[in-house]
């Protein structure tokens, strides 16, 4: 089997990440996943885990905890989602994606315990996010990592990477997101969220809304697991910023950290001070814990590609995140004018993206990803036209990042934002990156 086969095998499943719309609770069931793992030896059990839920923040935080437990000396994987430029930067090793070949064997070896499970239809098909996570374990368990940084893909409860007894349980930023799946409620989310809480296993939460907060406490309480929550047991104060880095001081439970982290915006902070409970809790020495988050890499969030004009790409695709990357772009740059280039998934609520980003903006180029979850142009435009802003439309990517540069003086600030497939391809545009297609 090579790559390409690889990938096709992969993707030809159900791919809830690129058609949503779906029986949340019907499709998804563990005992599927449970037993892929059995057959394939339990690969999910050869290292120490650290689990990861939440709406917003949670790449992030696992990029910084796996950077700090890279720096103490562990051999690290990552598994997150979705991806930016390439299927394999989810599955990471040590900061280096998997190998295509490396993927290819992978793969190959769990075809066949794939197949004969279709036939069975016990539990019923395989979807393409439990292949990739089932790939992520025998990859990490083939290069003996000693920590698994697992993000979940969605939700929590029914999540294919819910399979881990981890060392911690860590729940980020609760919001409003992918409710026509987790539900309508801050609090509905967030029970599906705490469903990575095991009997225990201590849990790390950031800074939670009453209601999400309320959820993990109870949950916390009923399954005996020692709660750590930041801004109360841990807090965090920022110190400066440039357009390179911010400086934090965290106060922990095992002392104070002075931190640089090379991400902007002041949510990345709180997502830091996230990172230092976690890393704490797994008895990470200081040094390490400064020199890991120094050294994080996590692109497509608030990052620049150019500068004269400056050209920013950052993955908001909600309401809050868009309120979170408005306060970010009035805090560290300074412009004439904002071009939005914007697009975003069929299954986001658009408006509310509009209604937070079309105040500061002066103009706006709505386009589409090649992603098959990319809603209209014409939709994203019409949303803009409600706050009383009209919006050129753009057919591709390609074309929106031409038009925007056309428009855009040297002091003026050009931001691609809405959705991750969308900053992936600005990035391919901007760096001359020749794009990893996939069957539609």
């Amino acid at each position: 089997m090579n790559y390409s086969a690889a990938v096709d095998f992969i993707l030809e499943r159900a791919d809830y990440e690129r058609w949503p719309g779906y029986a949340y609770a019907n499709r998804f069931d563990l005992r599927r996943m449970e037993d892929l793992l059995r057959r394939l030896g339990d690969p999910h059990l050869s290292a120490r885990s650290v689990h990861i839920a939440g709406s917003k923040g949670k790449g992030s935080t696992a990029a910084m905890i796996a950077a700090a437990l890279r720096a103490a000396g562990h051999k690290t994987g990552l598994y997150t989602s979705p991806h930016l430029l390439t299927l394999r930067e989810r599955i990471n090793v040590d900061g280096k994606p998997i190998l295509k070949r490396e993927l290819a064997d992978v793969v190959a070896g769990l075809r066949p315990h794939a197949e004969e499970m279709d036939r069975d239809r016990t539990y019923g098909e395989l979807t393409t996010f439990e292949l990739l996570t089932a790939a992520a374990f025998l990859h990490f368990q083939q290069k003996g990592v000693d920590f698994q940084v697992l993000e979940t893909g969605l939700g929590g409860r029914l999540d294919a990477t819910n399979v881990v007894t981890p060392e911690v349980c860590v729940i980020t930023s609760i919001s409003l997101d992918h409710r026509e799946v987790l539900g309508n409620t801050v609090a509905q989310i967030a029970a599906e969220k705490a469903g990575i809480i095991k009997p225990g296993i201590p849990v790390v939460s950031s800074a939670q809304a009453k209601e999400a907060a309320t959820v993990i406490s109870k949950t916390c309480l009923a399954r005996g697991a020692r709660l750590v929550t930041v801004g109360s047991d841990i807090s965090w104060q920022r110190i400066s910023s440039n357009l390179s880095e911010q400086s934090l001081e965290v106060k922990g439970m095992r002392g104070s950290y002075h931190l640089n982290i090379p991400l902007l915006g002041a949510y990345q902070l709180q997502n830091a001070a996230t990172a230092v409970a976690t890393l704490e809790t797994l008895d990470v020495p200081r040094e390490s814990i400064e020199v890991g988050l120094a050294n994080t890499y996590w692109p497509g969030r608030l990052q620049i590609l150019r500068r004269r004009p400056m050209l920013v790409v950052d993955g908001a695709h909600s309401g809050d995140s868009a309120r979170k990357l408005k306060e970010a772009l009035e805090q560290h740059f300074h412009f004439d004018h904002l071009i939005l280039i914007i697009g975003a998934s069929a299954d986001k609520d658009m408006s509310e993206i509009a209604v937070e980003l079309a105040p500061m903006a002066d103009s706006v180029i709505a386009t589409r990803s090649r992603h098959p979850r990319a809603t209209t142009p014409e939709a994203v435009a019409g949303e803009f036209a409600r706050q009383g802003l009209r919006a050129e439309v753009a057919e591709d990517v390609a074309q929106a990042v031409a038009k925007a540069q056309a428009k855009a003086g040297k002091r003026d600030l050009i931001c691609a934002t809405g959705s991750l497939f969308l900053v992936g391809e600005v990035i391919e545009n901007v760096k001359g990156l020749r794009p990893e297609l996939y069957p539609q």
